[in-house]
């Protein structure tokens, strides 16, 4: 049997993803974010690992995830490799901005390896990636992307992100939801722009290597759970 990998949204940029590959369980929370979003996280999120994309509040609350019974939180908050009960984890710098981070400062990129399955996280990306980047992460499985523009790309620069680096899955994030005043644009203004005639919409994702899509880009939708 190969890997899965399971994913839930949380708002913003903030996932549960639970990665399994024969005995190896792993429990990811990506980006927890603030009160100051106006969206509330679960009271019984917890995970073996916390990735944080950058220091801002909409995506370092740390404070917010429980550690898994009997364990610690084991918390990556920049570049590097890491690795944590069979899940690989890769963080990449990126600009916040299109001014090489002079606006904003640094985001953190981050690509995951689970037995036969990878997926990455851009964070908070403002501004097209570059060619490291690029070969940072190719051949990605499953594509978690802000697409609201604000303080993230836009609908447009999404799109172009996706036909650089042809994903099997995107799972769309960062991008407006009822309760958030600064969220951006809704999520509808990416499937226009990427023509997704057949998005899916789900309140959980579960998928493994063999599931994945044979040739067009897979568009999925999580409700907030």
């Amino acid at each position: 049997m190969g890997a899965t990998l399971s994913f839930e949204w949380h708002g913003v940029s903030c996932f549960t993803i639970e990665a399994k590959n024969g005995d190896a369980a792993t429990t990811l929370v990506t980006d927890p974010f603030g009160a100051e979003v106006g969206l509330k996280l679960p009271r019984n999120l917890s995970a073996d690992v916390v990735t944080i994309s950058h220091d801002h509040a909409w995506h370092n609350n740390l404070d917010a995830v429980k550690a898994m019974e009997g364990k610690e939180i084991f918390a990556i908050t920049g570049p590097g490799e890491y690795e944590v009960g069979g899940l690989f984890v890769y963080g990449i710098a990126a600009p916040h901005d299109a001014v090489e981070g002079k606006k904003r400062g640094l985001t953190t990129l981050y690509r995951f390896e689970i037995g036969d399955l990878s997926f990455a996280h851009l964070g908070d990306l403002g501004t097209p990636i570059v060619d490291a980047e690029r070969e940072a992460l190719e051949d990605i499985d499953i594509l978690l992307l802000p697409v609201g523009g604000n303080s993230t790309i836009n609908a447009k620069e999404a799109v172009a992100i996706v036909n650089e680096l042809e994903p099997k899955i995107v799972i769309p994030m960062h991008y407006a939801i009822p309760g958030m005043p600064k969220g951006g644009d809704p999520v509808d203004k990416f499937l226009k722009e990427i023509a997704a005639t057949k998005a899916e919409r789900v309140n959980r994702f579960k998928i493994s290597k063999k599931d994945l899509p044979a040739e067009e880009t897979k568009i999925i939708v999580l409700e907030k759970a």
